[in-house]
């Protein structure tokens, strides 16, 4: 391979709980072993992206977390939209999938801006939605916990990610979880999601590998574990 696979973890420091981090972990650990070099960018307050971008990661935070970095996200809005336009895969947990929507509207009735990659749109809820989720998506179920107040609706230029058989979700109405708008995925799903999700994970790596113009199969794992993992969560009670 060439060059590695350049792997931006936005605001790292930033927005950081619940685990999230670790969906980082897996990327890097699944190119590692299919011989596949990667490096990972964090890009926080004050930093710029860097010019060759091929997956980007973000994680959930508090309300205040997403006010702090809220000027700093506006200002990489025009690069983050090329990005998109240009088909890097983004996927982005809780907090940062709010932030890549139109707003998040505060308990205090406060508007925090978003970029409006998503077409979504969240408004905090009086009490924390929290507990395992199933998400039954087109990459299998996904598994993980959610713990988030914001209630989230989808605009007409986004479909779901997937469907909650159980669990709130994006709004505990529609039993949908997540959206997705081309290589663009949010979803609530803490634990890192994609640790019991290699289909996920894999689905990624494979568009990562396009904008980074290498045509190649990925070689299969042996995902026996990551599944072993998925079903136990499964039948976790709510």
């Amino acid at each position: 391979m060439s060059k590695p696979i350049t792997i931006v973890h936005l605001y790292a420091k930033e927005m950081n709980i619940y685990g999230d981090n670790g969906n980082v972990l897996v990327l890097q650990k699944r190119l590692k072993w299919r011989g596949i070099d990667s490096k990972v960018v964090r890009v926080g307050v004050g930093d710029t992206l860097p010019n060759e971008v091929h997956l980007v990661i973000g994680g959930g935070g508090q309300d205040a977390g997403q006010q702090a970095i809220a000027e700093d996200l506006g200002l990489k809005k025009p690069a983050l939209e090329k990005l998109a336009e240009k088909g890097v895969p983004m996927l982005m947990i809780c907090g940062m999938y709010q932030m890549m929507g139109e707003a998040f509207i505060t308990s205090d009735n406060l508007a925090i801006d978003g970029i409006g990659i998503l077409d979504v749109t969240t408004r905090a809820s009086n009490g924390r939605l929290v507990g395992n989720v199933t998400s039954q998506t087109d990459f299998g179920a996904l598994v993980g916990y959610e713990n988030h107040s914001g209630r989230t609706r989808l605009g007409p230029r986004v479909k779901a990610l997937g469907a909650v058989p159980a669990g709130v979700g994006n709004n505990a109405l529609d039993k949908t979880e997540g959206a997705r708008f081309n290589n663009v995925f949010g979803s609530y799903l803490h634990g890192p999601v994609l640790a019991k999700s290699p289909r996920l994970a894999d689905f990624l790596l494979r568009l990562a590998l396009d904008v980074a113009g290498e045509v190649r199969e990925l070689s299969p794992l042996d995902d026996s574990l990551e599944f072993q993992a998925a079903e136990i969560a499964v039948s976790r009670p709510r």
